[in-house]
């Protein structure tokens, strides 16, 4: 019988083996296309047999997808629930600790999520595929949240918990590849987990309620378009 110990460098090895086979199928396909490499181009350059691939992914599309979503679902899905609920301010904390555990267990750094994205850009079947993903794990987070605190899954503060965090990554991803970033951050220079959690941060300044020692707010402007300043000559 296996020890805890050596269950765990197997599945770590496993892990590390799938995201080798990502990581160089999304630079294959950002440079050549789905069609421009065969399974067994990819299994030599990771160094494991066909076979091998086939025991992680069905096709190199899944490939470039990534893990298994299942296992990877049920994985977060675990840890979420076993931190139990502390109040919806710690649903977005706690996101981000599993998040930032999963980022530096897959390996991937900016690197590869800019061969990613170079990946979909060259193949429109995967973008759909990977949009139609994401609304899945969308609807599954929003039904995890609300598990978790106890509310019925169409409970708006759920929702919201997951709409805020799906942002912070947008406003990430769009910093990276809309502004330059990339070509900065190939060496590595680029925190996504920690921009992430900058993003969440800056939401809850505009969010939360404002000190009760600060006194009282200040007076709105008057907008001239619906509330007109009377002019003396008209009166």
């Amino acid at each position: 019988m296996q020890s805890a110990t050596s269950t765990n460098r197997l599945s770590d090895r496993m892990a590390a083996t799938a995201a080798r086979l990502t990581t160089v199928s999304r630079r294959l396909t950002a440079t050549h296309g789905l069609n421009g490499f065969t399974i067994e181009e990819l299994c030599e350059e990771v160094g494991v047999s066909r076979r091998t691939f086939f025991n992680y992914f069905p096709s190199k599309e899944d490939a470039v997808l990534g893990v298994d979503e299942t296992e990877e679902t049920e994985r977060f899905a675990t840890e979420f629930l076993a931190l139990g609920s502390r109040g919806w301010r710690a649903v977005l904390d706690d996101f981000m600790l599993i998040a930032a555990g999963h980022a530096e267990r897959s390996g991937f750094g900016l690197a590869e999520h800019v061969d990613f994205h170079a990946a979909l850009e060259r193949e429109p079947k995967l973008l759909v595929r990977f949009m139609g993903l994401n609304r899945e794990r969308e609807q599954l987070l929003v039904e995890l949240i609300a598990t978790r605190e106890g509310v019925p899954a169409d409970d708006p503060r759920a929702r919201a918990c997951a709409d805020l965090f799906g942002m912070a990554i947008k406003t990430t991803m769009t910093r990276v590849f809309g502004s330059g970033v990339a070509e900065l951050g190939q060496s590595g220079e680029f925190d996504i987990v920690g921009s992430i959690r900058d993003c969440l941060a800056t939401y809850r300044t505009i969010l939360e309620p404002d000190d009760p020692d600060a006194g009282p707010p200040a007076a709105a402007p008057q907008n001239p378009h619906t509330n007109p300043i009377p002019r003396k000559d008209l009166q």
